[in-house]
């Protein structure tokens, strides 16, 4: 009946409990004189065993230890039934303080007997409970298979992850080893489980069938845990992960979080050090505006600006359904103080206006654009009414209006664009650079590569395609990309931002490129998939307007260091402020026609590095 999918009945529980005291008493009196009890202490004994029985009922019964459900049997009902019996001693001492003032100076039973008893029946009360669970776990599933699985990390969370293995009902784990760096810990054993170094890891993939490594460090250096997770790869291992502490539901870590290691864990750099000091001075008591606030760029710098306790935070997209998600996430962790969320597109010039007008930003951040490149070849027109007369609006209104900065995200593509988006967005540079003067308001521009988890990125689009079985599409075998996380974009962004003067165009380390044939076979063998058995790549050709390699600098160009390892500036050269005007405003008025050929040919003639690839426009430049 204990181990079947009913619950055990309370009564049968309670009954229990009470033979369990009974034997207590027992043993309590076989201890106490040495399994020879006087016969003095026997004639007592039924009106000893009546009066424990009696107080032991009535705790039980006021405090329910046994209503509980026995096979998830925890840490606190343990120690509910500690406090449960200790509770019944005490009145035990209290009736033997009694009857010893009252009856001739007569103790009941010893108060040794009292102590023996109370250890005997929490030892056995729990031992039985803990039982049941263990059998429990093991004959409701027998065919249960097991696993030898390696812990990384012999800390708080590495003992964590061993416990809710432990609980785990649907599989057996045998851990093998814990590994950690700390050389105190080698050598030692935790939980009865040996502790060696990382350089064992090797020898225990070989000599073990391990299945999973699971990483239970909190802060791992990025570069190990790349060596760590390649080394497992090659052994067919998986690797697991346990989230920070602070991500644990009500400071208790459960099996669901225990997830695979995804591909951002590994791409991710070393944490970035801001100068907090300059960036709050910057941004305290200050009115600020973020454009294309419910993407990812635009919402991730709302949530760092706001730790900064800005005066006011006004946020400005077009899209609904990402805004009134964002408003959620915002309502719910700053419900005193949130920003104000304003549904509007930055090309209508008259509905910004009145937004300038009415909150008198100080500092405005720039990140709504149209950048998806096949998209945009197809549809030129568009690119230039958003990505060039949308900037040149709110440029045009940060002159009027005299903010103090505007801070444009721009893009690797920019340089030696071979796409229409890449080619609008430098020509936004352009025009925000021309309109840059002594004084104020300062434009600055921030270029960096792709971010990791950006809506349409293709690691999403790699996830989506291995969890439907394949194939995995890359456009060229040789195609490679930079990459940076979503945080660390906007950490840099608002750094440059509080170091730039005017005028800089702030370019970002963004590591090594990134062979994307590589990341795709990474994911595929860190979804626990076979290439070419499981799953296939396809190669599809490069799509409209795609390069093999991205730039971080034009050719004419070169770049001078900042305070910050990870910032540079690139000297480009000055336009003139009336000529690049007049270039635009034949740029819009084609693009409002519809005339796209005509607006390609106006943006190559304007930013004369732009030469289309893989596009219809290549065309355009044949001489």
């Amino acid at each position: 009946m204990f181990f079947t999918r009913q619950n055990t009945p309370r009564w049968l529980i309670f009954l229990i409990d009470l033979l369990i005291v009974s034997f207590s008493v027992l043993l309590a009196y076989l201890l106490r004189f040495n399994f020879s009890i006087p016969v003095v202490e026997l004639r007592p004994l039924p009106t000893v065993f009546a009066c424990i029985l009696i107080i032991r009922t009535g705790s039980f019964l006021i405090a329910r230890s046994y209503a509980g459900i026995i096979r998830y049997t925890s840490t606190s009902d343990a120690f509910r039934v500690v406090v449960t019996v200790f509770s019944g001693s005490m009145v035990l001492a209290l009736i033997n303080l009694v009857t010893y003032f009252l009856v001739n100076k007569f103790f009941l039973f010893p108060f040794s007997i009292i102590i023996i008893d109370f250890l005997v029946t929490c030892m056995a009360m729990i031992t039985f409970r803990m039982l049941v669970k263990i059998a429990y776990l093991e004959l409701q599933r027998p065919e249960r298979t097991l696993q030898n699985v390696i812990i990384y990390g012999a800390g708080e969370a590495g003992i964590t992850a061993k416990s809710v293995l432990d609980r785990d009902a649907s599989t057996r784990y045998k851990l093998i080893a814990f590994l950690d760096d700390d050389p105190g810990k080698i050598g030692k054993k935790l939980e009865g489980i040996g502790i060696v170094g990382p350089d064992k890891l090797n020898d225990l993939l070989k000599s073990h069938t391990i299945s999973q490594v699971i990483l239970a460090v909190q802060q791992f250096d990025t570069l190990r845990k790349q060596e760590l997770v390649d080394l497992c790869l090659e052994h067919g291992v998986k690797v697991l992960t346990v989230p920070p502490m602070m991500e644990w539901i009500n400071g208790e870590l459960s099996f669901s979080q225990i997830k695979d290691i995804r591909i951002e864990d590994l791409l991710e750099r070393e944490e970035i050090k801001l100068d907090d000091r300059q960036i709050r001075a910057e941004l305290m008591g200050k009115t600020i505006v973020i454009t294309g606030a419910a993407g990812s760029i635009g919402s991730e710098l709302a949530r760092q600006i706001m730790k900064f306790h800005p005066l006011k935070l006004l946020l400005i997209d077009q899209a609904e359904t990402s805004m009134h998600q964002l408003e959620l996430e915002f309502r719910e962790h700053y419900a005193d103080h949130y920003p104000r969320f304003i549904l509007a597109d930055i090309r209508n010039a008259i509905r910004m206006d009145n937004i300038f007008r009415d909150a008198k930003p100080d500092i405005v951040y720039h990140a709504a654009a149209y950048k998806h490149v096949p998209v945009m070849e197809n549809n030129p027109s568009e690119s230039i009414l958003t990505n060039v007369n949308g900037t040149r609006i709110l440029a045009d209104l940060a002159v009027k209006y005299r903010i103090q900065k505007f801070i444009m995200v721009s893009t690797d593509k920019a340089v030696n664009p071979t796409s229409v988006m890449g080619a609008s967005k430098r020509i936004a540079e352009i025009y925000t650079q021309s309109l840059n003067q002594d004084g104020e308001p300062r434009f600055i521009t921030t270029r960096f590569g792709n971010v990791l988890g950006s809506s349409g990125s293709v690691i999403p689009i790699f996830r989506d395609q291995i969890e439907k079985g394949g194939p995995v599409t890359v456009t060229h075998p040789e195609i490679t990309r930079y990459f940076m996380t979503i945080p660390e974009a906007c950490a840099l962004v608002l750094e440059a931002g509080s170091m730039g003067k005017g005028g800089e165009i702030f370019i970002f380390d963004m590591g090594k490129s990134v062979r994307i044939t590589d990341l795709a076979k990474k994911m595929i063998s860190l979804s626990g998939l076979t290439l070419g058995k499981d799953i296939q790549i396809t190669f599809t050709g490069l799509r409209p307007g795609e390069k093999l390699y991205e730039e971080l600098l034009n050719s004419k160009e070169n770049t001078i260091p900042t305070h910050h390892p990870r910032i540079l500036i690139a000297k480009v050269r000055e336009y003139n402020a009336g000529k690049v005007s007049k270039q635009i405003d034949d740029l819009i008025t084609a693009a409002v026609s519809g005339q796209d050929t005509e607006v390609v040919r106006a943006m190559k003639n304007m930013v004369p590095e732009f030469i289309s690839q893989n596009s219809i426009f290549e065309q355009l430049d044949k001489k």
